[in-house]
């Protein structure tokens, strides 16, 4: 089968498209073939190994997942001996972990680890939710348990995880508060955003607006910027750091380490975020998204062999949204 393979951390160029053997399921496995991938900001510092101190789990050197990708969405190909709910023809999404191997058309994953896909996407739309959405919804829901009435604000509600945490907020019954740049004002009041910052023409955290739970999806601001922005008993939810150009030894992790150390001194409640998908948040995430409740976002598709550029595109951050792989 064909799939891009990478041999040693690097920029885009070190992402090849090569001959690889088709995996084989386990007893309690399944093989996919794959429709579409999805691109995320994972995949940028998987292929990177940056920051450094996370090659402690990708590996020291070189990457030990060698085909890169996580997210993906297709048909089942074949079961192994214990799976019971799936048979093939089955369309399914799911994410693939830290053991990668979506850029390709084919993936061995556990049947745990994948749902059917939600009969009102295409492949594509599917293949954008299962890492993004999780984050998501277990940023809102499970970490800040937000609820009916409350004020939401997402920081970065252009990206890929923006656009479906503004939506999932709304479904939850939020006063949804959008945070992005201009050219993203349109995008993220069609998603149902209540307010929406324009960051280069004001600063939400100037006090001025007070709201229940901030999701911080950027990590371009201090706490204390982003605790002006609270009421005095809200919830801070830190995720990730999309302004973070690399090179360094903790990268964004360096915010998530000071909040945490905050958090037992002061009256707001701020807590990390590690999106770990689950059978029953991919489950939730296609219920929201059978009931019209969300629905993805998709800046630009590419094709297999066109992967090193679509990286180069989610790089540069010119990309709002999701950038697809269709394969």
């Amino acid at each position: 089968m064909k799939a891009i393979v990478q041999d040693r951390y690097g920029p885009p160029e070190t992402l090849t498209l090569a001959e690889v053997p088709v995996p084989v399921p386990g007893p309690d496995e399944v093989l996919v073939r794959v429709e579409a991938a999805a691109l995320n900001a994972y995949d940028w510092h998987a292929m990177r190994g940056d920051p450094l101190l996370a090659r402690l789990a990708m590996g020291p050197s070189r990457p030990r997942a060698r085909i890169r990708g996580r997210d993906f969405a297709g048909r089942v190909e074949a079961v192994g001996a214990h799976v019971r709910q799936l048979r093939p023809g089955d369309p399914v999404f799911g994410d693939l972990g830290e053991a990668n191997g979506a850029f390709a058309e084919y993936v061995r994953v556990p049947e745990t680890a994948v749902a059917p896909t939600p009969a009102s996407l295409t492949p594509q739309q599917a293949a954008a939710l299962p890492l993004a959405g999780t984050t998501a919804l277990m940023g809102l829901r499970d970490t800040a348990r937000v609820e009916p009435g409350q004020r939401v604000l997402v920081n970065g509600a252009s990206g890929g995880v923006g656009t479906l945490a503004v939506q999932l907020a709304k479904a939850l019954g939020a006063t949804v508060t959008a945070v992005c740049r201009t050219r993203n004002v349109d995008l993220v009041r069609s998603l149902g955003a209540d307010h929406v910052v324009d960051y280069s023409r004001e600063d939400f955290a100037d006090g001025t607006r007070r709201h229940d739970v901030v999701l911080d999806l950027v990590g371009n601001r201090t706490l204390g910027a982003l605790r002006r922005a609270l009421t005095p008993t809200g919830t801070l939810v830190l995720s990730g750091g999309g302004v973070y150009r690399g090179g360094s030894v903790i990268g964004p992790i360096g915010l998530i380490v000071r909040g945490r150390l905050l958090a037992p001194l002061v009256r707001h409640r701020i807590v990390t975020l590690s999106a770990l998908p689950s059978r029953e948040h991919l489950d939730t995430l296609a219920a929201y998204a059978d009931a019209g409740r969300l629905t993805p976002v998709i800046d630009r598709t590419y094709a297999l062999h066109e992967v090193p550029e679509a990286m180069r595109y989610l790089e540069g951050e010119h990309a709002r949204a999701k950038v697809v792989i269709t394969v």
